[in-house]
């Protein structure tokens, strides 16, 4: 699975998010956003000990749906998901040991 660097060219319905199976950040941004670009190194250095962990990285704006049903209003937002269900959020995090244990929670020990 491994750390996605490109936004999903078509959003997933929600509900297809909540079937999920095992550990899943759902990433909320844009790539043109600053706070999401600076945000990647740290995301990459925490995800780098999860590589089972998915990453799906949804481009967020306005008119789009999956944002808004899980109340996203700062960009980047990573929701950590177990089997659908949310554990953990962090917004604008740029601190890659608060992202590693948030992995943790949703994902065990490295």
């Amino acid at each position: 699975m491994a750390m996605n660097d490109k936004y999903a060219e078509k959003d997933p319905d929600r509900s297809e998010i909540d079937a999920l199976e095992g550990p899943t950040i759902v990433e909320f941004g844009a790539p043109w956003c600053g706070f999401c670009i600076a945000g990647q190194k740290p995301l990459a250095t925490a995800f780098a000990a999860y590589p089972k962990v998915r990453h799906i990285k949804i481009e967020d704006g306005r008119g789009r749906r999956l944002g808004r049903s899980f109340k996203v209003k700062l960009w980047p937002t990573l929701i950590f998901l177990n089997n659908g269900t949310e554990v953990a959020r962090l917004v604008r995090s740029t601190d890659a040991k608060a992202i590693g244990e948030a992995l943790q929670q949703i994902a065990g020990g490295p």
